[in-house]
């Protein structure tokens, strides 16, 4: 098994690192005139858009809330304290916001104002990351009665997030629910991204069917409206079926994220599983893609792309990757590399080109065992001279594998030198290995037939 088949083995876990971690990042608070009837102060990527529920579906006629309005007076001391915030004056803000409660008094607020008081509240704690404050804040906006329904699931949806951002996902799930309950009972579209927020919910409480189950709803929801899903509602769909251990799936869901989303990672995950499984010219063309594209960067990706070619017996691919990322600098000029880079150049049949890697790596090593091969191949190149003196380093620097297989390539390079005498002893040495024993007899025998060859012919 190459390195890299065995690499891949460790590149489980990383899947689940690499493009598939979620991260369920602050919203973005926007500071809305608080006049507003659809106040929305979390909006960004888990916000959730209704607008095209109409398209789909007529809604059906429902009671509308009588809604006290904000008296003048009132607007401006909420506009003010909405200005301060908006220079980030918070201190000043909440100021005016405490004035205006204890001067007017809750009783005398009605409920719409109260909302309105609380909404700004819990906006100015949230810009402040004041978590808990704002959560309070917002649960006073729903408690008020008579306030427009989508302030009201607007606010429920936001309390929601604050649970997530908290880390209490057990409430943030909780009050998602209601809040999805609220918009079945109005027929309206919750949006993908609603369940998508579900879904991370459920991930976190590690109820991983539910999460998947809603993750897809998501997914299927905006690839029915020809929109391309976000590239974490992939990552967390590719999870979970990993968890599931279902590498078909995840294969699959990867090759649709590279339609959109070109990253190294995605590359790397989707060869791994094409290994995984036992598509290895699949995971090879993968890898050479993500090669082609330039986005492998560092050495060990790189090496073992090499080593993938390697293993799919294309060496010439595998040589012209490492000596690209030697030259360029990206694969350290290390002795291993460079042997490396001489063998693929070897296997490749360009002799020419694997004798001057692996003189350098033999230099840069302080083992006998590259010039023991190099010596190797000096002999397959016909220089005999440079392979004798090769293997001669091999056993002066020592710490070789197979001394026995370095003893025939000395004894073969001494007798295309015609040194018999020293080609003789090599042999013998050979010899008393059972495992090159028949192989240097069988060249001892040949090298006295050659030498009685040679006395027949000076006889005549």
């Amino acid at each position: 098994m190459s390195d890299y088949h065995s690499s891949t083995k460790a590149m489980r876990p990383v899947l689940v690192k690499l493009g598939c971690s979620l991260v369920l990042g602050v919203a973005t608070v926007l500071a809305l005139p608080v006049v507003s009837t659809a106040v929305q102060p979390l909006v960004g990527e888990l916000s959730v858009g209704i607008a095209h529920a109409a398209d789909r579906s007529e809604k059906p006629k429902r009671s509308t809330r009588r809604t006290p309005a904000i008296r003048a007076k009132i607007y401006e001391k909420l506009n003010e304290a909405q200005m301060a915030a908006d220079e980030k004056k918070y201190s000043q803000a909440i100021n005016l916001l405490n004035e205006l409660r204890d001067k007017e008094g809750r009783n005398s607020l009605n409920s719409y104002e109260l909302a309105n008081l609380y909404n700004m509240y819990a906006f100015i704690y949230f810009t402040q990351e004041k978590y808990n404050l704002a959560l309070d804040a917002y649960r006073n906006v729903v408690k008020q009665p008579d306030i427009p329904e989508a302030m009201e699931l607007n606010t429920k949806y936001t309390i929601a997030q604050l649970y997530f951002v908290k880390e209490d996902y057990r409430n943030g799930v909780n009050t998602l629910l209601e809040w999805f309950k609220a918009k079945q009972e109005m027929q309206e579209d919750p949006g993908a991204g609603a369940y998508a927020l579900l879904s991370q919910g459920y991930y976190q409480l590690k109820d991983l069917d539910k999460a998947l189950k809603y993750i897809e709803v998501a997914i299927n929801d905006y690839t029915s409206r020809g929109k391309v899903p976000k590239e974490q509602w992939w990552g967390l769909q590719r999870y979970l079926y990993y968890e599931k251990n279902d590498i078909k799936r995840v294969t699959a869901i990867l090759e649709e994220t590279l339609k959109h989303y070109q990253k190294k990672a995605y590359w790397l995950q989707l060869s791994a599983m094409y290994n995984e499984l036992k598509m290895e010219s699949k995971s090879t063309a993968a890898m050479e893609t993500a090669y082609t594209e330039g986005v492998l960067d560092n050495d060990k990706e790189l090496i073992n792309m090499a080593y993938l070619f390697l293993s799919q017996e294309v060496p010439y691919k595998a040589a012209k990757v490492l000596d690209k990322g030697i030259k360029k600098g990206d694969i350290p000029a290390t002795s291993k590399n460079l042997e490396l880079l001489g063998n693929a150049w070897r296997q490749a049949q360009e002799l020419k080109r694997a004798i001057p890697e692996m003189e350098k790596a033999a230099a840069k090593s302080d083992k006998g065992e590259l010039w023991s091969r190099l010596g190797n191949i000096y002999l397959d190149n016909d220089e005999f001279d440079k392979a004798e003196k090769a293997i001669e380093n091999a056993f002066k620097k020592g710490d070789l594998k197979r001394p026995d297989t370095a003893y025939l390539v000395l004894g073969m390079a001494r007798f295309n030198l015609q040194e018999y005498e020293g080609a003789k002893k090599a042999f013998k040495e050979a010899a008393k290995s059972e495992k090159s024993k028949d192989y240097a007899k069988q060249w001892m025998q040949f090298m006295e037939k050659e030498l009685e060859r040679q006395e027949a012919l000076k006889d005549g």
